[in-house]
């Protein structure tokens, strides 16, 4: 079991997540006045409650005196006092909460600024991730940490106003009960630090880890459930996933025995402290020294004080759970902030210049963790005009060519030379379907283009889905469109996308694959009488008469580039 490390790590971990809200937003003023206000009012809500446990003092002492003149202003005083502590309480923690929706807020998009930048996303999605579960980070981890943090820190600073506020008071009633309360705080402490933490914490951030495996494993069930329905793998993923959450159970059997065993001591330590007082002070209230309302008071402010004093032996679930979400969150911006494109371990990288033509220069391509050479020297350009087919057998590189173009990996020898990838549309085999209207998944990824309703449906017509805006509503209807499109309609709304949106460049990885030789030849024909310059990944003979010449890849990392009017299928390797 790994060790607690008393080196404060963890505190520089959270500060360097919290110091761009807290220190170098724009927000921060605004949220360091509200701050400062909140512990403002923590100060009056200190007040509020020596106050009040002063006046139970009072009319206990008015009591035993039988002293109505005493008794009841000290009763309307303790009650002054209660209503204006709730008023404080609740005040304070409406707000607190408005700073962790503040905090989320800003944080959350941050995060979310990185993970799309540089197609983050890709690579934290990749075989070359060094993290799991990188939205489960940013959706919950994030919000944990923000309200977690502003909690446990309100505990702290409150903790730190009673011992002032309340220290003072017990130390005018007896130096003796200040010092055995320090000694026995202290204690319990530094049992609680060392005994339970190096063992809570690591058990802590090993059960976030698997959490989150359990929920990627129920959602991908849902996400694939027509493909496990149709191999009859019911039995197979229950199992998986049964065994994935039994490791779930597992962690946190150990979990609760361990803090079965801290709340045990915590109990049985903070019980000795309600006799304490009475030991200490009873002889002085048995000869007549001091009051018996002395006793209410000092008892009181002890119990206030010995509580804030074991903050740490209190909250320490929280913390735990607080430090294994830092770790969690220091992994994920650690590995945002590093760079996407230096080599492993003093490998080579492919160059992409920008330019006005396509072309592959002596390109040899890797798999990203340079385990496996693909291609080698190829070489291929794209005269003005010229249309290319990329075939080959199955995983022999083609579609790895593609992600080079794209940029996604760039592991190898060569150079690339392609436009802006503004002015190149990609169209995977399986496209992507968006979250909203028929509209905006028409014309994705633009947002800005003016095109009429005329125009989209006339598009529409040439995909041959003239039907689909009234089967659904409308071009603004808003429906789940991974599911409820088949994947050739799908593939031709992707196509739409480009007859739309006229790109110079568009690269088509088997963007016709589910579609029958009629609807291929009527989206190959239309393309054709666009500007556009294309490459195409595919298998089908049929597209050679949509291309100029054809570069084939062989699975022993060799290839030749031949014209499309000479090339036969039948000779593919």
């Amino acid at each position: 079991m790994k060790k607690l490390k008393l080196d404060f790590s963890a505190c520089q971990r959270f500060w360097a997540i919290a110091k761009p809200y807290w220190w170098d937003s724009q927000e921060r003023w605004k949220a360091i006045g509200l701050l400062l206000f909140v512990m403002f009012l923590l100060i009056l809500q200190a007040k509020m409650n020596v106050l009040q446990n002063g006046q139970k003092g009072e009319f206990t002492s008015a009591l035993a005196e039988k002293n109505a003149g005493r008794f009841w202003p000290a009763i309307l005083t303790y009650l002054g006092a209660c209503m204006s502590l709730v008023t404080l309480q609740t005040f304070r923690q409406y707000l607190e909460d408005k700073m962790g929706w503040l905090w989320r807020g800003w944080l959350t998009n941050s995060y979310l600024q990185k993970y799309m930048n540089n197609r983050n996303f890709y690579w934290l999605g990749s075989w070359t991730s060094k993290i799991d579960n990188p939205d489960q980070r940013i959706s919950q981890d994030i919000e944990n940490f923000c309200y977690m943090s502003l909690d446990l820190f309100m505990h702290f600073s409150s903790s730190l106003v009673s011992i002032i506020a309340f220290g003072v008071v017990l130390w005018s009633i007896s130096h003796n009960l200040v010092v055995v309360l320090i000694l026995y705080a202290g204690m319990g402490i530094l049992i609680t630090t060392v005994g339970f933490g190096r063992i809570l914490i690591p058990l802590r951030t090993e059960q976030l880890k698997r959490e989150a495996n359990f929920r990627f494993g129920v959602v991908r069930i849902r996400e694939n459930a027509e493909s496990i329905a149709f191999y009859g793998g019911d039995n197979r993923e229950l199992n998986n996933v049964r065994q994935i959450f039994q490791s779930v159970l597992s962690n946190y059997n150990q979990i609760i025995h361990w803090e079965r065993n801290l709340r045990f001591f915590s109990n049985g330590y903070q019980v000795i402290t309600w006799i304490l007082p009475a030991v200490i002070l009873g002889p002085r209230i048995l000869s007549g020294e001091t009051e018996v309302g002395i006793l209410i008071e000092a008892r009181g402010a002890f119990n206030i004080v010995f509580t804030s004093l074991i903050v740490i032996v209190r909250e320490f679930g929280d913390i735990t759970r607080l430090v294994a979400g830092i770790e969690r969150l220091g992994s994920l911006e650690k590995v945002l902030e590093e760079p996407k494109t230096s080599p492993i371990d003093g490998n080579t990288t492919i160059d992409t210049i920008e330019d006005s033509s396509l072309s592959l220069e002596h390109i040899t391509l890797q798999t990203p963790n340079y385990n496996r050479t693909l291609v080698k020297d190829v070489s291929v350009e794209m005269q003005s005009g010229e249309r290319l087919l990329i075939v080959g057998v199955s995983g022999c590189g083609k579609s790895s060519i593609v992600r080079a173009i794209a940029g996604l990996w760039n592991s190898g020898t060569g150079t690339i030379h392609r436009p802006k990838l503004g002015e190149i549309l990609f169209l995977p085999q399986r496209p992507y379907m968006i979250l909203g209207s028929l509209r905006d998944q028409l014309l994705y990824p633009s947002t800005n283009l003016n095109i009429s309703d005329l125009e989209i449906y006339e598009v529409l017509k040439q995909v041959n889905l003239p039907e689909l805006a009234e089967r659904f509503g409308g071009l603004d209807a808003i429906e789940d469109w991974d599911h409820v499109l088949s994947i050739g309609e799908q593939q031709r709304v992707a196509f739409a996308r480009l007859l739309l949106t006229h790109p110079r460049y568009a690269i088509l990885d088997e963007a016709t694959s589910a579609l029958d030789v009629k609807n291929e030849q009527s989206l190959y024909n239309h393309l054709q009488k666009l500007s556009t310059i294309y490459l195409s990944v595919g298998h089908r003979p049929t597209l050679l008469q949509y291309h100029h010449k054809v570069l084939e890849v062989h699975d022993d990392e060799t290839w030749r580039v031949i014209s499309a009017k000479d090339y036969n299928f039948m000779s593919m390797n």
